[in-house]
């Protein structure tokens, strides 16, 4: 079974198409002012048609309001949301219920404390991304560049589906889905030429990596 892709942080057209011709599962655009992957509600609409059937469209937030989420979501033709900031479980369990669509979960991780949380919520996301937790006093939450201990999750017992973030680039993907048994991995910096710029070839090499 291929590793499924994601390429979060397009801003343009024939980026998502990169993506979606070389064989991503997801697409993700960013809402979140401070990040150079931000883009526009007018301008992710435009995106989120061309990405064919079968390619997910995921909208990345951060400590989204009830109306910032009506926004995108009444804007954007969307098929998951990625909460991405520091939402409780009941949040998510709100967002999940309010919207109807399958909610992804990001869990940051630096040590192995932090693994508690992927457990609580795993009870109420349907995907959870597990991510590099940000160094202290980042301005971005995720995108930075970064990767965690991946023996961390050895041994697990994951009750939803998840995928593996931080620091991934066409170079170690390939090590890191043998290193965690990942089904699933998500990439955004590892694929650009400068921070926000997404690199075509870049995107072709980590989706053939990580597929083996």
């Amino acid at each position: 079974m291929k590793t499924s892709v994601k390429i979060c942080g397009l801003r343009e057209a024939r980026h998502v198409v990169a993506a979606a011709e070389a064989g991503a599962r997801y697409v993700g655009f960013v809402f979140f002012a401070k990040s150079p992957r931000h883009v526009g509600l007018a301008e992710a609409a435009g995106l989120a048609l061309l990405v064919p059937e079968g390619v997910a469209k995921v909208a990345l937030t951060v400590n989204a309001s009830d109306a910032d989420l009506d926004m995108i979501t009444g804007a954007v033709a969307l098929d998951m949301l990625q909460l991405h900031g520091d939402e409780s479980p009941s949040r998510v369990a709100e967002v999940k219920a309010r919207y109807g669509l399958p909610v992804m979960k990001a869990v940051g991780v630096a040590e192995r404390a932090d693994l508690a949380a992927l457990d609580v919520y795993q009870g109420v996301a349907d995907q959870i991304l597990v991510d590099a937790k940000p160094p202290k006093g980042a301005v971005l939450p995720g995108g930075n560049g970064l990767a965690f201990d991946w023996t961390l999750l050895l041994g697990r017992v994951w009750r939803r589906p998840w995928m593996l973030a931080g620091g991934l680039t066409p170079d170690n993907v390939a090590l890191a889905v043998r290193s965690t048994n990942a089904r699933q991995v998500d990439v955004s910096s590892g694929v650009e030429s400068a921070p926000g710029v997404k690199d075509e070839a870049l995107i072709r090499a980590f989706i053939a990596a990580a597929q083996g």
